[in-house]
């Protein structure tokens, strides 16, 4: 018998190479930080107490081995975790621009990541998960997008809530309508959204936020949860008639965003693993968001996701301020 997952994730594993200052003769220096959104919202699952599996693949070299060790010490499952003996794990250089956003140079040509084939997905361990987790990036190519869509039919006859993540990179798609088109597709099979302020932009052609989730749940009615992160701006949600708003934790030591994202993810799957998807009143919206915020907040203040994860406690005394 299959263990049973609270949640299970498919997607990138890879490593975030992010700054961290000059050496003596002013090289910039870069730090190797394990990463890949869907392991992200994994990590953050294991602290809040879940269990958690992971379906993937990374290379046979250095940095694989190094992401298979850091993920499964997080308590992740990474059973389902492939090696390819060919094609190298799938790098990721980020730098902070002048704006205060993140630019992504991906070394990803092919990259293990986008290997995975339908073959390799764990049919009774995707059946058997509570909640089914990916985003766009496993959507990139024709092969991992059949083992993406085999998986999240596996997900779906199993009885699995479907959560999705856009998390768009522009520099990983052959073309943006690709990206637009291959977005569409998760926005028409998941329960759970959490899309970003520039994804509901790209997809709506709307920097306001109500009249874009409108559209959204006017396109993609099986849509029950949908939250739209705005960074600094806070959060919000939508959810049957209910529009909640919850500002952004405003306290200083952030240093940089990777993994605020799937931090808030986490926490909202969270949530409905400890309180279901039906009834949410807007006063439980609410602290699902605070909460989301708050972790969100936690993460930025230290370099990197996977090892940067914050505690319940910690999340908990961020809220009681």
């Amino acid at each position: 018998m299959n263990q049973k997952f609270d949640v299970l994730a498919l997607g990138e594993l890879l490593i975030d190479f992010t700054e961290n200052g000059l050496s003596g003769q002013g090289n910039t220096l870069f730090e190797a930080n394990p990463g890949g959104a869907p392991c992200n919202v994994l990590a953050m699952l294991q602290k809040l107490g879940k269990s958690t599996a992971f379906v993937g693949k990374v290379g046979s070299d250095m940095f694989g081995q190094q992401l298979r060790n850091v993920a499964a010490n997080t308590g992740i499952c990474m059973d389902y975790l492939v090696t390819d003996q060919d094609v190298r794990t799938t790098l990721a250089f980020v730098k902070n621009n002048e704006a205060g956003d993140r630019d992504f140079s991906f070394y990803r040509n092919p990259g293990a990541d986008m290997m995975l084939s339908e073959e390799e997905i764990p049919e009774g361990a995707v059946r058997n998960c509570r909640i089914f987790h990916f985003g766009t990036l496993s959507m990139t190519h024709a092969g991992v997008r059949q083992a993406t869509k085999k998986a999240l039919e596996y997900a779906r006859s199993g009885g699995a809530m479907v959560s999705f993540d856009p998390n768009l990179r522009p520099p990983l798609w052959s073309s943006l309508d690709e990206a637009r088109e291959q977005i569409a597709w998760g926005l028409s099979q998941c329960d759970i959204l959490k899309i970003a302020d520039n994804e509901l932009e790209f997809m709506t052609g709307e920097t306001d936020f109500d009249r874009g989730a409108a559209i959204l749940k006017e396109r993609y009615p099986d849509i029950r949860l949908l939250n739209v992160t705005a960074g600094p701006d806070g959060s919000y949600s939508y959810y049957g008639g209910e529009r909640v708003y919850v500002p952004a934790v405003k306290l200083p030591g952030i240093i940089e965003t990777t993994g605020a994202g799937d931090t808030f993810c986490a926490c909202v799957l969270n949530y409905v693993l400890e309180n279901g998807i039906d009834g949410l009143s807007e006063k439980q919206l609410t602290e699902m968001l605070r909460f989301a915020n708050a972790a969100a907040y936690l993460v930025t203040t230290k370099k990197g996701a996977i090892r940067s994860m914050p505690e319940r406690r910690q999340v908990e005394e961020i809220c009681s301020h």
